[in-house]
Formats: structure tokens, C-alpha cells, sequence
């Protein structure tokens, strides 16, 4: 599974983050990014920064995907 979330379309509410902390971060630019091996993945962020989803972590992602409120995060199964 991959994610990726497009920063243009994101609120800032960080709701990914406390869902899933170990894919998801907020930066000081307010926006959430993806982690891969634990580095955001924000020089390119949005459909260039495409993180692995971690082994156990899929069913977190999904729910951060489905509780974003600016609908930004895109899962690719």
C-alpha cells in the first residue's frame, strides 16, 4: 500500500497524525505530509512524495484517510 496527501487541498487539523503518528506528520508550514523510514517526505510533498505504508499500518492510514476533513489523502492499494 502506498499514500501520498496533496498539500493544496489540506486543513492543517492534524487528524492523520494522532491516527496514525508513525505515517503522518505536521510540519511548521501546518500542513501534514507523509513519512517513509521516519522522514517526511515534503521536497517534493503531494503526488511525488509517495511513502510505503508501513507492515500493520494500513487499517490507520485508511481511517486517517477517511476522517481528514479536507479529504487530502490518497491511498493506492
Amino acid at each position: 500500500m502506498k499514500v501520498w496527501i496533496d498539500q493544496d487541498l489540506c486543513t492543517g487539523d492534524g487528524l492523520c497524525e494522532e491516527i496514525c503518528p508513525q505515517v503522518f506528520v505536521l510540519l511548521d508550514d501546518g500542513l501534514a505530509y507523509v513519512k517513509d523510514d521516519g522522514r517526511a517526505l515534503d521536497d517534493p510533498g503531494g503526488a511525488e512524495g509517495v511513502a510505503t505504508v508501513p507492515d500493520g499500518m494500513e487499517d490507520s492510514v485508511r481511517e486517517a484517510a477517511e476522517e481528514c476533513p479536507g479529504e487530502c489523502i490518497f491511498v493506492e492499494e
